[in-house]
């Protein structure tokens, strides 16, 4: 596997993580739960959005990558 494809597996795992925490922060019924949850959301997208800038700057340096 290469480093491309393990960054946009990476990439995957974590877009379905943030669904999962954007899913239970909402079903939660505890409110400090509903928080925790919320939160964690929002750092996953933070997270989300750096190694999507590391896809980008992986097909301009190794074209090959792209698309996979």
């Amino acid at each position: 596997m290469t480093v491309g494809s393990q960054v946009k597996q990476c990439l995957a795992s974590l877009k379905s993580i943030e669904a999962n925490l954007n899913s239970l922060s909402l079903k939660a019924e505890d409110e400090e739960a509903r928080h925790a949850f919320h939160e964690s959301c929002l750092k996953t997208r933070k997270v989300l959005q750096q190694i999507e800038a590391r896809v980008g700057e992986l097909e301009y340096e190794e074209p090959q990558y792209k698309g996979f």
